[in-house]
């Protein structure tokens, strides 16, 4: 990373030291400063054992994406990295990962022991009252110090010191209290359309580390490829996949920034590279025709044959989520299922009675491949167009409910999930759905949009849903999503950069939906400077 800026405030402090031949040792920086000092000033305070003198850092308030919530300021002159500058992990073995990321971050020495002037010191107190993500930033005595209750907690607090010392050559003195709105913070990206390789995949990691996102939703298949390595069925995995050892080390990854990875096998539409290598199991029309993508959800080789991925899947990615799809069933896209799909309606009668239908079916498909992924110790989470109301069968209510549309048939606002008591994650396609070649009406989002409009309690268009139900309780997150529907209309480059501004205003409001302190213009030239 490059820092020449403080480097040069060491250099020229330096030479004011041989130039006046003054030295002062002193056990605590702060106690002896000036009050009168004008902002920026190096004074020439020399901590024992350590290099000398130290810059100051800045007089303003924190500078990070998001920003803080909470930032006291103090008397005193904050901190800067200097050439001696060290991260202390003052506990032994769990905070070794974030303490070596912090120190290669600002190209610091990384120590054991006892703190010093001019180091970084990272503590874990269970008691503290942070949050289970949270961490409080505190720079006194020529020292930051970064607490939280556990080590994600710990590492959000390094991102803010790393921005603040791209933006702004340090973090002023004071007390920087810090957690999230929302526990679910993330991007999903479509790999099935469009095969994005494993490094584009982790520089989005890294990406999505500095700006405190914790989820990413891999969409491993769809009509146009299945993405990822098979042993129970190698037969339906596309030329262009991801190994397992890729994903592997993109889990790896993920854990070690405190990302969790979230795979989806959408069912029972959206199938058609399953579908080419199983054609007995696809679904037909009265006339015999052939529904693109669907999967005969009366044959009961259908459900074995997604479970099997499921349960290997579930193996693989060790996360508590399980997306199981659900969405645009092309049967019930029909406007009279019951006469298309004869066999699918004989289906529902002899599984659920007289009054069933195929939306009755289609749920009961869905809620065995929600036990299905319950009996991998996963929550399964579900497109809300899979959630169909109005038969004899409801879905199970341990589940969480994607929503990300209100246009679908039969589409049901948010508020009726939310009544239902399901916890509702954020897709909202009117911000959030970033779709490759802009069909079907869509046009690629703006991050100011995001930024001056929506918050995780806008569901559905531009409204939030009623105070009774705004909420980490109720709507515990949202993630910014990427689909491929016209893989060509962009390079891989292209996505990275289009979703850069969108991704920071998701950011942002996900950690904090309040009304942003900064304008537009404000924070796009922010987000230049915490990344310098």
């Amino acid at each position: 990373m490059r820092h020449a800026h403080w480097r040069i405030f060491a250099l020229v402090a330096a030479a004011l030291v041989i130039a006046t031949g003054a030295l002062v040792t002193v056990a605590q920086r702060g106690n002896d400063t000036p009050a009168g000092d004008a902002p920026g000033t190096i004074r020439q305070h020399v901590a024992q054992d350590s290099p000398s003198p130290l810059p100051d850092g800045p007089d303003g308030p924190p500078e990070t994406i998001p920003s803080v919530r909470s930032f006291d300021s103090a008397s005193g002159p904050g901190w800067a990295p200097a050439e001696g500058t060290r991260v202390v992990a003052d506990e032994d073995g769990p905070l070794d990962d974030e303490a070596d990321r912090l120190a290669a971050d600002l190209d610091a020495e990384r120590a054991d022991g006892g703190a010093r002037d001019g180091d970084v010191v990272l503590s874990l107190d269970e008691d503290a009252d942070t949050g289970r993500e949270g961490y409080r930033l505190v720079t006194e005595d020529s020292r930051v110090r970064i607490t939280g209750s556990t080590e994600a907690g710990v590492f959000y607090g390094t991102r803010t010191l790393v921005q603040n010392v791209n933006a702004a050559g340090g973090t002023p003195q004071g007390t920087v209290t810090d957690r999230p709105d929302r526990p679910q913070r993330g991007l999903m990206i479509d790999i099935a359309r469009k095969p994005f390789s494993a490094d584009w995949i982790e520089d989005r990691l890294h990406e999505m580390a500095d700006l405190k996102l914790n989820q990413l939703q891999l969409h491993l298949s769809d009509d146009q490829g299945f993405r990822i390595e098979s042993e129970s069925h190698p037969e339906v995995v596309s030329e262009d996949h991801l190994t397992k050892r890729e994903i592997r080390d993109i889990i790896d990854l993920a854990e070690s920034l405190h990302i969790e990875v979230i795979p989806e096998i959408d069912s029972p539409g959206h199938l058609g590279a399953v579908l080419a290598a199983h054609p007995d199991l696809q679904l037909r029309r009265q006339d015999g025709s052939v529904a693109e993508g669907a999967i005969n959800i009366a044959d009961p080789d259908a459900g074995r044959l997604i479970d099997e991925l499921l349960r290997e899947y579930a193996d693989l990615f060790p996360g508590r989520y399980l997306h199981l799809g659900g969405d645009e069933y092309t049967a019930l896209l029909s406007s009279d299922p019951e006469a298309t799909y004869p066999g699918l309606a004989e289906a529902a009668r002899e599984r659920f009675g007289r009054d069933a239908g195929v939306r009755d079916l289609a749920t009961g498909w869905l809620n065995d491949r929600a036990e299905a992924a319950r009996k991998q110790d996963k929550t399964p989470q579900v497109w809300n167009d899979g959630m169909h109301s109005g038969g004899v069968v409801r879905p199970d209510e341990d589940r969480q409910v994607a929503y990300w549309t209100g246009r679908e048939a039969g589409a049901r606002p948010p508020v009726e999930y939310l009544d239902e008591g399901f916890r509702l994650i954020n897709f909202n396609s009117e911000y959030l759905y970033y779709v490759l070649g802009q069909p079907n009406e869509f046009t690629y989002p703006t991050g100011e949009r995001i930024y001056d409009e929506w918050t995780p309690d806008v569901l559905r268009g531009t409204t939030p849903v009623p105070d009774r139900f705004a909420g980490a309780d109720h709507v515990p997150g949202g993630r910014f999503a990427v689909w491929c529907d016209l893989a060509d209309a962009q390079t891989q480059d292209e996505v990275a950069a289009g979703i850069r501004l969108p991704l920071r205003a998701v950011a942002q409001k996900l950690w904090d939906p309040a009304e942003p302190s900064l304008t537009w213009a404000e924070f796009t030239q922010l987000a230049d400077r915490v990344e310098a």
